[in-house]
């Protein structure tokens, strides 16, 4: 394999780039041509591809975001789109494509896959909703991130002695909201995996409040089937207490990347250009117990994120 292409798509997330440094530096040691796609599947359908080099991906590491930009593509959805994306390669010559992105990105890396196209999934989301690995690119910088604002508003909802709601990204995983509630010492985690309690919790921070809690911090996913505003009057009608909403939406997605997703994203890019170099079938590539691996791109996307009830669990513990 002699030229490789590669791509962002969906949600952007801090260390895409350290990826597609990864990927470049690596395809081009390995004698490929590197190119680079603008905007994702949008951009492979416009012919947005150009070469890359190794000063091309220099002083990228560090930074969030894509500089490949990405774009959700409806037009690639289409069997007539999905065949001018596998000519669009072919015209390009490229051979093997490293997709960085969510699920849906990688479904569509799966869709050029049965259309001939060797494709390399790395997973490239804040949300942590892949089954196939323990963590994706950008979830630790997203935890982290989100802790930060917490330590914020703990201070804030302190000082006024208020229940404070905090509405953070997870349509439809609650990893997000689960882990920055049990490492910010949250009241109670509200996520879309396990149904909402409305008077389990009022009477939780009734009973705080009782017994000399000053506030109480509350982490919403966006997912929930509650939404954010009705949550935050229902709380203040039934518990009497003041109570404000913040919603951290795509603060959460930038920011330079932790070492964890730096690493994560370094190792995964290098090992897509080994398997493009062997030739191999196409992989979903992740870490699972601290090791790099690759599954089946197929059989990888049927994998179920189960969530860590023991974790939920603990949260409900170290929060009486």
């Amino acid at each position: 394999m002699k030229k490789i292409g590669v791509l962002t798509s969906g949600g952007d997330s801090p260390g895409m780039n350290a990826a597609i440094r990864a990927v470049v530096r690596c395809g081009i040691e390995a004698d490929m041509e590197v190119y680079g796609i603008h905007r994702g599947y949008e951009g492979l359908l416009d012919g947005e591809i150009h070469q890359l080099s190794r000063s091309s991906v220099g002083d990228i590491l560090h930074r969030g975001g894509t500089m490949l930009k990405t774009a959700r593509s409806d037009r690639f959805r289409t069997e007539e789109g999905q065949r001018h994306a596998v000519n669009m390669l072919d015209t390009f010559g490229i051979e093997g494509l490293v997709v960085i992105g969510g699920d849906g990105s990688l479904r569509g890396g799966c869709d050029l896959d049965r259309k001939g196209i060797k494709v390399m999934g790395l997973p490239g989301t804040i949300d942590n909703d892949l089954g196939y690995t323990d963590y994706t690119i950008g979830f630790d910088t997203a935890v982290t991130t989100v802790l930060d604002a917490v330590t914020k508003i703990r201070d804030t909802s302190s000082s006024h002695e208020r229940t404070t709601v905090i509405e953070v990204m997870g349509r439809h995983c609650g990893d997000i909201a689960l882990h920055a509630g049990l490492a910010g010492g949250a009241e109670a985690v509200l996520i879309p995996e396990i149904e909402i309690n409305l008077n389990e919790l009022c009477r939780k921070i009734v009973v705080g409040a009782n017994r000399g809690k000053q506030h109480s911090i509350i982490i919403k996913a966006e997912g929930v089937s509650v939404s954010s505003q009705e949550l935050v009057q229902t709380i203040e009608e039934r518990t009497g207490r003041e109570t404000r909403l913040v919603v951290l939406s795509y603060l959460q997605r930038g920011g330079s990347p932790t070492y964890r997703d730096r690493m994560l994203a370094t190792l995964t890019g290098a090992k897509a250009v080994e398997l493009l170099k062997e030739d191999s079938s196409s992989k979903a590539i992740g870490a699972v117990n601290g090791e790099i691996v690759a599954y089946d791109l197929q059989a990888a996307l049927k994998q179920k994120r189960e969530i860590d009830r023991e974790m939920y669990d603990l949260i409900g513990v170290l929060s009486k």
